[in-house]
């Protein structure tokens, strides 16, 4: 166990890797920019949403996978619901804008909370695969 994991939790977010966070996040808003684009539809639903999901798993693993970040699990974690939050205020100013309504989670409060859990467990998943990619290399965080 890395004796960080034993530090309080806000004190381990503060020494997160906040550009990569932020990079990470960027890297996710491909996939709602593809969708606001049309080129989700135009190259093919569900296809195309399901290769930029799969492309941005493999990009936040191997990012972090191969990195020296200190928390791994808790960088991907952030990642998600740092995507998670950029969506909600993205839909809540674009939709207006491009369709003329509220559209997206603030339009259906109910979304809110399952938005950031599916996201967040979507981090936990890919920290948990970067961990994996680490201790295969040998490397130990």
């Amino acid at each position: 166990m890395n004796a960080d994991t034993r530090l309080p939790i806000a004190q381990r977010l503060r020494g997160l890797n906040r550009p990569l966070v932020a990079a990470l996040t960027a890297v996710a808003l491909v996939r709602p920019l593809f969708s606001i684009a049309g080129w989700s539809e135009a190259l093919g639903k569900p296809l195309t949403p399901v290769i930029l999901t799969l492309a941005i798993t493999l990009t936040w693993i191997l990012a972090v996978g191969l990195s020296r970040v200190r928390e791994p699990l808790l960088t991907l974690v952030t990642a998600g619901v740092a995507y998670a939050l950029a969506t909600l205020v993205l839909s809540a100013v674009l939709s207006p804008l491009l369709t003329g309504k509220l559209q997206g989670p603030l339009a259906q409060p109910l979304a809110i909370v399952p938005l950031f859990l599916v996201n967040a467990a979507w981090g936990a998943f890919c920290g948990a695969c970067a961990i994996g990619l680490r201790r295969t290399r040998g490397n130990r965080f």
